[in-house]
């Protein structure tokens, strides 16, 4: 039987009228969500990007800043900006849209934003909060995707989940939402010699290389659920994602198709950050 498809775009939609209605709750006590975008340069995937945040702020009633900065923005510049922003008590929710001019250090940008204010989840210490179970703002992918895999109503305690990639953004941080769900977790990567022995074990699988046909149908335990963070085009230009998606869902119980799986809710996870924030401030 066919796998059952976890479908992203329902499921933020859901989330976002959740969303909506905290972010009202809070701006009838005085406290609207706000959060501010900052874009250097004239990247056109970060445009859009950009664009499509704004836009979804406006949508579930927040305030939201976009300040668009010249490429030859210095890097002192930049952070003391940020420093501005972070005294902004209108402002719960920093994002520095990546990637940055090169003579700017992106490290550096992302420690100067306060870790209450960290909606992307990047910094060091976000990191640590997420490392060490203190309550803190997650990276907005993985968190996407523990949504997704909670839709499906599977619990995660004990069962054994494969995590494809070792990412700062999504790999590590997967790994470690799904060890605080009471999974057993195994991270493979590059240097993994037999990728198919550790997925067919798998109950969970999540593909975040970056790399079309990672996983294939033969590689996957039947009932298997699969979650698929890729993003690649294949020889026809269209969008696919790091999981063969026609011979996967001949195998596993729950998938995620690309696009319309993990995209929508990267951006929703991003608002969730921002309305935990701004209840917390």
């Amino acid at each position: 039987m066919p796998a059952q498809l976890i479908d992203g775009v329902k499921l933020s939609q859901q989330l976002r009228a959740e969303i909506a209605q905290r972010a009202a709750a809070l701006t009838a006590q005085g406290k609207q969500p706000g959060l501010a975008v900052i874009l250097v340069g004239e990247d056109p995937a970060s445009q859009v990007y950009v664009r499509n945040k704004v836009k979804a702020c406006a949508d579930v009633g927040f305030h939201s800043v976009l300040e668009k900065y010249d490429a030859d923005l210095t890097e002192a510049a930049l952070l003391a900006r940020i420093g501005a922003l972070n005294a902004d008590p209108a402002i719960h929710g920093i994002l520095v849209q990546m990637p940055l001019p090169r003579h700017i250090n992106p490290q550096k940008v992302i420690e100067a934003i306060a870790v209450a204010k960290d909606v992307d989840g990047y910094s060091v210490q976000s990191a640590g909060e997420l490392m060490t179970g203190l309550p803190g703002l997650r990276p907005c992918t993985p968190y996407g995707c523990m949504k997704l895999i909670e839709s499906t109503g599977v619990d995660l305690r004990g069962k054994h989940a494969v995590v494809i990639g070792r990412s700062n953004t999504v790999g590590k941080p997967m790994a470690l939402l799904l060890l605080q769900a009471n999974a057993t977790v195994t991270i493979c990567h590059s240097g993994t010699p037999d990728l198919g022995y550790h997925t067919r074990q798998a109950d969970v699988v999540v593909a975040a290389v970056g790399r079309r046909n990672t996983l294939l149908g033969d590689m996957v335990k039947p009932g298997a659920i699969v979650i698929d963070v890729g993003i690649n085009r294949n020889e026809e230009g269209k969008l696919v994602g790091d999981v063969d998606f026609a011979s996967v869902a001949e195998v596993a119980s729950h998938i995620t198709p690309v696009p319309g799986g993990v995209g929508p809710m990267t951006i929703t996870m991003l608002l969730m950050n921002t309305v935990e924030a701004a209840e917390r401030s």
